[in-house]
């Protein structure tokens, strides 16, 4: 080996492959992609997941336990120190005034669960499907009031 020989090939960075260029690149004619079928046609797209003929990985994972996805429960979550600065003293709190004040985006089927971070320094009447227990504790603490509202 000499010297000048060392870094022969070693680049930063790999130059892209230019496929379909002429059969002097290596890659010229069928563009790597072989003769007929339909992988050769223009369009084709490989479903990420699919492993040709081997199991799928989702068939030969077992599977166990219950997975209640189907029914489970999307809330919007609101925190008690957002809904103390949002609002003044004896205001009503619901998910149409969230939303106004922008607490509150996107879609949420089941309403709004009011959680106990923060503290609560007015009385606000709050009304909401779902509240944690130091929500509820924090808010008559206050001297406000807390309704449990239908979604």
């Amino acid at each position: 080996m000499q010297l000048h020989d060392v870094h022969q090939g070693i680049h930063k960075r790999k130059r892209r492959k230019r496929i379909g260029r002429g059969v002097g690149s290596g890659t010229g004619k069928t563009a790597g992609k072989g003769h007929k079928g339909h992988s050769s046609r223009q369009g084709f797209k490989l479903s990420a997941v699919s492993e040709g003929g081997q199991m799928p990985l989702a068939r030969r994972v077992p599977k166990r336990g219950f997975v209640n996805g189907a029914f489970r429960k999307h809330f919007a979550i609101v925190n008690l120190d957002a809904v103390n600065a949002a609002f003044e003293a004896g205001a009503t709190v619901n998910e149409a005034a969230l939303r106004a004040v922008g607490l509150v985006k996107g879609r949420h089927d089941d309403g709004v669960k009011i959680l106990g971070d923060g503290d609560v320094t007015k009385a606000l009447h709050v009304h909401a499907p779902k509240f944690s227990e130091t929500a509820r504790e924090k808010i008559t603490a206050a001297g406000g009031t807390v309704t449990i509202a239908k979604a």
